[in-house]
Formats: structure tokens, sequence, C-alpha cells
């Protein structure tokens, strides 16, 4: 047997990794600013992280979710506490796509629709539900199709009234920043505008902050930059950095029952080591505030650049904007100059996502790299309109 040939592989195989850096089996060194797409929030190999792994280990790596965990109590208060809401509560999943299924399932029960509103260029995970609110047709099967979804356009507050006041809506899905979709940020009044439509006409507002969320923006979540106070937030990516983990932070307008969701693997004990490890790096070391201010440099810097037609994004959740196809470039910066980066939907566009634990000569190693790529690319300008 041999793995399901569903992903297109570079040639590299690493071997290690530590903070920002990867190594691959020729001890060649890379400088990783794609974190497998968002996930390495406190750097690789982080010796906190690392160390509360191997200790619960050593203690029990899973039981049920019929037992007391009070690691699971310990998380849900954490993350409560950090991302200033401490009212709501915590399922917690293995996944970002299971996160999404679960919040969608929770809307259906809480006002019983079905129907559900997405945004042009977003992405919300690859299985049964999560998919078909992901604006990408490839990639949803027919079984897939199985209640009524409307992909509207991005900051369109007239589309989604007309939609909205038809009081059949169970729930508006949208990214706290678009990440696969080519890093694009929701007006902040268009976020308050919706969360406001939502409430009037029924329908449970879910922020989908897998990849945003976690502090990568600066915040802990991108949506706070609008002040507002989503009904259900999804979360993962970053929560784990590395291990799979995900969650659905639930408003208290959503009451729980027995037997109402469930998982197998979701909250164990070892998953919740590792949430919380990611949690208590997080603040001790006050990354928030040091990827909003990397990010800043980042973003000024590749700025700089006259080649660059846009650069967008906030923290540590940056889209730049090429003027020609990203897909050569984004393989010269790892093949010739050790550098990760991600791709997007949006064919020009590379994604730059970095642990929030860079520093800022890892800054300018980038964007020297980055600029060198640049003035040596050969492949012509194309239309980015």
């Amino acid at each position: 047997m041999k793995p399901f040939a569903v992903y297109p592989l570079m040639p590299i195989n690493i071997q290690r990794a530590s903070g920002s850096w990867v190594w691959d089996e020729n001890d060649r060194k890379y400088l990783d600013f794609y974190g497998g797409h968002a996930v390495i929030s406190i750097g690789h190999s982080h010796p906190h992280f690392v160390a509360r792994l191997k200790d619960q280990l050593d203690r029990v790596a899973f039981y049920s979710n019929s037992v007391l965990n009070p690691l699971r109590d310990q998380l849900a208060a954490k993350v409560g506490e950090l991302s200033g809401y401490p009212d709501y509560q915590l399922f917690i999943v293995n996944s970002g796509a299971e996160a999404v299924e679960n919040a969608l399932k929770l809307a259906s029960f809480h006002n019983g629709r079905s129907k559900v509103i997405a945004f042009e260029r977003g992405f919300h995970g690859r299985t049964s539900a999560a998919v078909h609110v992901t604006d990408n047709p490839k990639i949803a099967a027919s079984i897939n199709r199985g209640f009524e979804r409307v992909i509207l356009p991005w900051n369109d507050l007239e589309a989604v009234q007309d939609q909205l006041a038809k009081e059949d809506v169970c729930a508006l899905i949208i990214e706290g920043i678009q990440g696969i979709g080519g890093v694009h940020l929701p007006a902040p009044e268009f976020l308050r505008e919706l969360q406001s439509l939502c409430t009037k006409h029924g329908t449970l507002l879910v922020l989908d902050e897998i990849q945003s969320g976690y502090g990568r923006s600066g915040k802990f979540f991108a949506h706070q930059y609008a002040g507002i106070r989503p009904d259900l937030i999804t979360i993962a990516k970053g929560m784990g950095n590395g291990f799979p983990i995900g969650g659905v932070m639930i408003s208290p307008k959503v009451e729980a029952s027995f037997g109402l969701l469930g998982t197998t693997f979701g909250g164990t004990h070892l998953a919740c080591a590792a949430g919380l490890a990611v949690l208590e790096v997080i603040e001790a070391e006050r990354l928030q505030e040091n990827i909003l201010l990397r990010g800043k440099e980042l973003m000024e810097g590749l700025r700089q650049f006259d080649e660059v037609v846009e650069v967008r994004g906030a923290g540590g959740m940056i889209g730049v904007e090429l003027p020609f196809s990203a897909k050569d470039f984004r393989q010269r910066l790892v093949q010739e100059f050790g550098v990760f980066t991600g791709s997007s939907s949006q064919p020009n566009t590379l994604r730059v996502l970095p642990p929030l634990s860079i520093m800022a000569n890892e800054v300018a190693v980038f964007l020297e790299a980055f600029g060198n790529c640049l003035s040596t690319h050969q492949q012509p300008v194309t239309s980015h309109a």
C-alpha cells in the first residue's frame, strides 16, 4: 500500500525544526514563513510545548469524554481568558473542518433552519457541510450538496440584506481574514452590519478564525478589530502548533444538552496539554504584540518593492499580490533561496504566514530573499485584474 496521491509534493524531506527554521535530510536550512497553512504559531519544537507533551505522555495520553478531564476545563478557561470570551463554552474537536461541521450543526439545532450564507473565495474545509460552504465546486462531490447555500460577493451588504430578509437562513459564515482566498480582510463596518442583521433575522453569525485566529492578526481574533461578538467561532491550526486540535466557541444563547454533539478524540488529555502549552507561550512571550510589530515590518518592507502590486493583511497573515503567477516564484523562493511561503486560490497572490515568534533578523532574511528572487525572476508580466 502507498499514500493516496492527493497532494502535489515539494521534493523536500524535513528532518528537524526549531523556531522559524526547518532542516532537510541534507541539513540544508530553510526559513519557514508558511508553517503548514499557518499551523505553526509559537515556533517549531518550542521547549515548553515539547516538555508539556512529553510529560503528559508519561501520565495519560487518552481517555474518552465519559470521564472527568481537568485539562479540558483548564483549556476552555484559558481560551476564554486570553480571547476575551470567558462567558462562552468550548467544544473541542480535532480539526478546522470538524469545527465548521459542528458550528453549522449547532446553528441548525438552534433555529431549525438549514440554509447557509457564505462568501466568494471563502474556504471552510473539505468535509461534508464545510466543503459545501467553500467557494470551490471542484472539491465538492454530489453528496456534499445536501442543503441550500448561497455564495455572496465579498463586502456586499445589500446582497446579505436581501437574503437574510427571507428569514430562512440558518447561519452566515465568514472568515476573520480570508486565507486560501488570497488574504482579504472584511471591512469592519461590514462585519458590524452582519452581526446586526443576523441578530435581527434569527441567523447565527459564524466567524471562521481557523487560520486568522489565535493571535495571528495581532489580536486574538481578527474579527475583534471590528468590535463584534459572533454567535459561534471556529478555531484550529495555530491552536495546537502542529498537534491536531480544533474547537467551536459557543455563545451563551446556544444551549447544550447531552448527546447534542460528540467526538471520540476531541479534547483528549494529550490534545489539551498541547493546547494549554500554546496559550501559555503566547501569553508569557507576548506573541500577539510581537507578531503585530513584525507583521508591520514585513508589510512595510514588501511595499518597498516596485514590482509588488499590493500587500494585504494584518500581523502574521499577509498576502503579496505579484504582477505574474506566484507558482514558479514560490518554488524558486524555496529551492533557490531557502524560504517557505504559501500559495492561494488567486494565482498571483503569495501567502506569508510566519510563526508569531519571528524575530527582526528573520524578517530581514525574508525580505532579502524575496528581493533577490524578485530581481532575478524571468516570468513575463500578466494582468492581475
